[in-house]
């Protein structure tokens, strides 16, 4: 079992999430052609970044990421389809995950040059099986969607869920697998399900902290497959490499292989960034642990992963990481310090490539506390570089945000059509990231009311 859980990396003062938002549909599936708003936005094109390291590092962070699991557990070879792979679709999709889908496989194709096809009939090598929220917690409480080798069916998961037969560490080669994503969340929720666990189904299991520019990375800022997934993606399917191979062989297929597909990064220069330990990943998973925990305990634990990073000599955004949770967790008792740290981490995330995304939320943090001070000045300047990242993300649900404060900060300057044009244009946009019309009305008020001039 692999499943994706999401750290609730919130935007606002208490709004959304980069990956699972609380405003999102967690209910009864909605009808999206039923709604009195603008009409859902979504995005036509993929603008990859490619990736900035060196074929050193990836070669590393392809071997990390493919010989181990996140719960540590080794895995002794390496695996994947073998041959072309068919995909279908079963179970009650929402009407957005086809075409999100079909997107996706056309960059799988074009990108990482994998020879995967939707199969309209029949049996397929990957099942994605649309179901509700509670049919995936009553087997996984905590994953939001999950994938799993040698099932087609969730029902065929929960009596094999302990055997061999679903064990990764068991497997010599993959043959069939399902993901299963939920049919009752905000449309990008479900497809950044799709994305993740589509490649996880393809590749690698693992996530690493140290991956700035990945979804192979357990704080969930990127959503959807990045220049680097695809990259990696693509060195999987290598004809170089098959199912079978050990670490030590595929190690030393993989500087051939990477100089082949990606050139340019035999010119960059390695950074050889150190591995995350286990403490500083815990500490932040639970400075991050939500309101199940205390407002101390998830204080020390901020505090824990800002001393490690200082320890291990972070200059990256793992350091930055750890001043965004201290800033999350102080927010709601002392505003002014949890500005502090926004500052701080936006000053590490500056200094470290890949993280013009990572950027983008804590500019939201920022610019939502200056429309609270009234300051619609600084939101607007602060909110500017931004916009286009979002775009470029194809995160619907920050970009709708960030276009929401926009608005409030424009009413302030008192510019108030430009104001009503820019609201007008994230609607749009919040229903593709937050889901029915309940959600989206609800983040329009929730951020009208940083607004010191329409009261509390």
């Amino acid at each position: 079992m692999k499943g994706r859980v999401f750290l609730p990396l919130v935007l606002l003062l208490n709004a959304c999430v980069p990956a699972s938002n609380p405003d999102v549909a967690t209910r009864a599936a909605f009808d999206t052609s039923a709604s009195s708003l603008p009409p859902m936005k979504n995005f036509a094109t993929s603008l990859p970044e490619a990736p900035v390291r060196s074929n050193n590092d990836l070669a590393l962070d392809f071997i990390e990421l493919s010989f181990q699991m996140e719960s540590g557990r080794s895995l002794p070879v390496l695996t994947r389809f073998e041959t072309p792979i068919s995909l279908r679709v079963a179970g009650s999709p929402p009407p957005t995950l086809l075409p999100d889908l079909r997107r996706l496989i056309g960059r799988l194709r074009n990108e990482a040059r994998i020879d995967i096809r939707e199969a309209r009939s029949g049996e397929a090598n990957i099942t994605i099986q649309a179901v509700s929220r509670e049919e995936i917690r009553r087997v996984l409480p905590q994953a939001a969607c999950f994938v799993a080798p040698n099932v087609s069916t969730i029902e065929e998961y929960r009596s094999a869920r302990r055997q061999a037969k679903t064990n990764w560490t068991l497997l010599k080669s993959r043959e069939k697998i399902a993901i299963f994503l939920p049919n009752d969340a905000s449309p990008q929720e479900v497809r950044d399900c799709l994305h993740e666990e589509l490649a996880q189904a393809l590749g690698p299991l693992n996530d690493l902290y140290r991956l700035p520019d990945s979804v192979f990375n357990d704080d969930n800022v990127h959503t959807v497959l990045t220049g680097f997934d695809m990259l990696i993606l693509r060195a999987y399917y290598d004809p170089a490499l098959r199912s079978g191979m050990t670490r030590g062989q595929v190690a030393a297929a993989l500087p051939a292989i990477l100089a082949r597909i990606n050139p340019r990064g035999n010119r960059q220069a390695a950074r050889y960034a150190t591995r995350t330990p286990p403490e500083w990943s815990k500490a932040i998973q639970t400075a991050l642990g939500g309101r199940s925990l205390s407002f101390a305990s998830r204080q020390a634990a901020a505090q824990d992963a800002i001393r490690i990073a200082s320890a291990m000599g972070w200059q990256d955004h793992r350091r930055a990481f750890a001043h965004y949770a201290m800033g999350r967790v102080m927010q709601a008792s002392d505003a002014e310090m949890a500005q502090k740290h926004y500052l701080i981490a936006d000053r590490y995330y500056a200094m470290s490539p890949g993280t013009r995304l990572h950027r983008a939320y804590v500019a939201t943090q920022l610019s939502a506390y200056a429309i609270t001070k009234g300051d619609g000045n600084r939101a607007l300047r602060l909110i500017a570089p931004h916009v286009d990242t979002a775009i470029q993300s194809e995160n619907a649900a920050l970009l709708s945000t960030l276009l929401l404060l926009r608005a409030e900060a424009l009413e302030l300057e008192n510019r108030p059509t430009e104001a009503r044009g820019v609201r007008l244009d994230s609607v749009g946009w919040a229903r593709y990231g937050f889901g029915p019309d309940w959600a989206v009305r609800a983040k329009l008020r929730e951020i009208a009311s940083l607004n010191p001039l329409k009261g509390s």
